[in-house]
């Protein structure tokens, strides 16, 4: 901090001081003061422009941390039958995510995710299963990375596994609408 600062500081305490005890405003003072103070150091005897203590500060930026767990449900039935690796799929966020009592991500926001892997039901009792990688969310306008794979499995079917049929498949994997599960804020991000 420079000289001028603790001048302006100084002279700015001095004008407060010298007021009667009456109700003074502190704004009003602080600025009062620093303007004389400015006149002063500038030798004018004119008060310079005064910064208001609004413009001097700017509003601090708030974040939310990576790994932050965000809960969303499938708007629609997912199947490992019909999807394919790369297929894009949207949910919804089913609980707000806060951070400090601010709610960052409301209830309702979307989400999406992608197929990342896909094998349907085979022979001999294998079940099918889809993975599906967290892509973003997106709320009040600003978009969140997310992270994470999950991971849905059809039931198998072990006795058909156990005696080595043909004729017997596994189920395929299904995600039913409304089904909850849990991703994660990739990286820190501001809000």
């Amino acid at each position: 901090m420079s000289f001028a600062y603790f001048a302006l500081a100084a002279a700015a305490a001095g004008q407060v001081a010298a007021q009667p005890a009456t109700h003074v405003d502190p704004e009003q003072a602080r600025a009062a003061g620093v303007a004389q103070a400015q006149a002063a150091l500038s030798g004018s005897g004119q008060a310079a422009p005064v910064a208001s203590a609004t413009q001097l500060t700017a509003p601090q930026a708030r974040f939310i941390a990576a790994g932050t767990q965000v809960s969303v449900a499938a708007l629609q039935e997912i199947s490992s039958k019909h999807v394919k690796v790369g297929d894009h799929y949207q949910f919804t966020v089913v609980s707000d995510v806060t951070d400090n009592g601010v709610v960052v991500i409301p209830r309702g926001s979307m989400a999406t995710g992608t197929i990342s892997m896909q094998t349907g039901r085979a022979i001999g009792g294998k079940s099918g299963k889809f993975d599906i990688s967290w892509d973003k969310v997106e709320a009040n306008g600003v978009t969140f990375p997310l992270m994470g794979t999950y991971r849905q499995e059809g039931k198998g079917n072990t006795v058909g596994a156990l005696l080595g049929s043909i004729l017997i498949s596994g189920r395929s994997a299904v995600m039913l609408p409304g089904q909850v599960v849990t991703a994660m804020i990739k990286e820190k991000t501001a809000y």
